[in-house]
């Protein structure tokens, strides 16, 4: 806490076992309103000082192997490649466990009649799919496709050849896997790609589900120029993005740049929506989830905490409580306001 007060510090703790709150949830709402105290150099000194006297000089706890401080050129091709692998590369098992069998990343839509987590997920992808309108036949692009639960959706209940990028190699393993599982191996394309990377190529429709929240404030124009580039006139997209709703804050906390998204960076949806119609897109519907995503990460922990033991021997206890942690704070962003979850439909004319 001497070196890093607020979040961070009591984030380290926490993962590293030094902290053990009796209730997470009590914990946050708590930390919510909590205000660490300005402390000036002088005062820090003073403080390290009476910790290293109360523990005979010890040198102080390392940190976390958890913990990831990205270097490079922040949202460089490089430095993106190494945050996503530092987060989805723990393995696909594991993810599994709190994710359910769709493997399904992202918000799911109970607001429509959904009861379960599994309902939930196939209405979103089913969501998605008619907001694009596909026909059989036509060439899908999946910007961030996971483990390919919409590539699968897609290419299985509508038809349509998808091309689904990602940058993790397991992920895209896992999606191979299943698309020849499912039989429609012909009609699916995965490569360990960058959206940036693409070239020459020209789809029907674009479906980027929880991706834009990873393109960060410098790059967010050339991800929209870049999309209206592989569309053929006349083609569709779908932006599914985590947004933050007010101003003045951070992009994202110091707990999630070292532990669980390095360098992700929700932007606000005015900002999104300036981008793509810079781009040259024209915007049809803008609907928002905060709700559903917030029901969503009440599943996920929940289905963490019924798997502990396992999620244990796959991950690591440090790993296990980064996620616990964060599936508990990130609720608490919706319940509170602090982010929501938009789609965004749009053509290029």
């Amino acid at each position: 806490m001497l070196r890093a007060p607020g979040q961070l510090g009591l984030g380290r703790a926490y993962v590293a076992g030094a902290l053990e709150p009796d209730d997470l949830d009590a914990a946050l709402a708590l930390l919510d309103e909590w205000k660490p105290p300005a402390l000036d150099g002088a005062a820090r000194a003073r403080l390290a000082l009476a910790a290293a006297r109360a523990h005979g000089l010890a040198p102080p706890p390392p940190v976390p192997v958890s913990e990831l401080r990205p270097r490079g050129t922040r949202h460089s091709r490089e430095r993106d490649a190494r945050a996503v692998r530092h987060h989805y590369d723990v393995s696909n098992e594991f993810f599994a466990l709190f994710l359910g069998p769709s493997m399904t990343y992202s918000c799911a839509i109970f607001s429509r009649g959904a009861k379960t987590l599994e309902e939930a997920q196939e209405a979103k992808l089913e969501l998605v799919a008619t907001k694009l309108a596909l026909q059989p036949g036509e060439r899908v692009l999946d910007v961030g496709c996971g483990w390919g639960s919409f590539v699968l959706h897609a290419a299985t209940r509508h038809g349509v050849h998808v091309t689904g990028i990602t940058l993790s190699q397991p992920q895209a393993r896992r999606a191979r896997e299943r698309a020849e599982a499912a039989g429609v191996a012909d009609r699916v394309d995965i490569r360990v790609a960058d959206y940036r990377d693409l070239r020459g190529e020209r789809f029907d429709a674009i479906a980027s589900i929880g991706m834009v929240e990873h393109v960060g404030a410098a790059n967010i124009d050339l991800y929209a120029e870049q999309l209206a580039g592989l569309l053929e006139p006349g083609g569709r997209l779908l932006n599914h993005g985590i947004a933050r709703l007010r101003h003045g804050d951070p992009e994202a906390g110091p707990f999630s740049e070292r532990y669980v998204f390095p360098d992700a960076a929700p932007l606000h949806v005015s900002r999104i929506l300036f981008a793509l119609e810079r781009a040259g897109f024209e915007t049809h519907l803008v609907e928002g989830f905060r709700s559903d995503y917030a029901q969503t990460l009440r599943h996920w922990a929940g289905n963490l905490d019924e798997r502990l033991d396992e999620a244990v021997r796959l991950a690591g206890p440090e790993r296990v409580r980064v996620w616990r942690l964060y599936l508990r704070a990130a609720r608490r962003g919706f319940e509170t306001g602090f982010t929501s979850v938009y789609q965004v439909s749009a053509t290029r004319p």
